[in-house]
């Protein structure tokens, strides 16, 4: 399995939160980490580390949900064509 190079970037804004995942030119993804708010990050440094894990199992059940609703649209759509047949 390739590893994916992950862009980080290191800004310094009142207006943004401490960190925020989005995309880059690219449509891959990017990690924006605002040093305003390095006390709390550094205070939290572990408990933000660790959320990789929980964060990928909620993405996880989302696609799931996603896809067996799909699924199930698949198969009506089977079931009308055969219908029609």
């Amino acid at each position: 399995m390739n590893e994916e190079t992950i862009e980080f970037r290191l800004v310094s804004s009142n207006d943004l939160p401490p960190i925020m995942i989005t995309m880059n030119d690219d449509d891959r993804p990017k990690v924006v980490v605002n040093a305003d708010h390095r006390i709390w990050l550094s205070l939290h440094r572990k408990t933000i580390g660790g959320a990789a894990e929980s964060l990928f199992h909620k993405i996880n059940e989302m696609l799931t949900a996603y896809l067996l609703e799909q699924r199930q649209y698949e198969l009506m759509d089977n079931e009308e064509r055969d219908r029609e047949v």
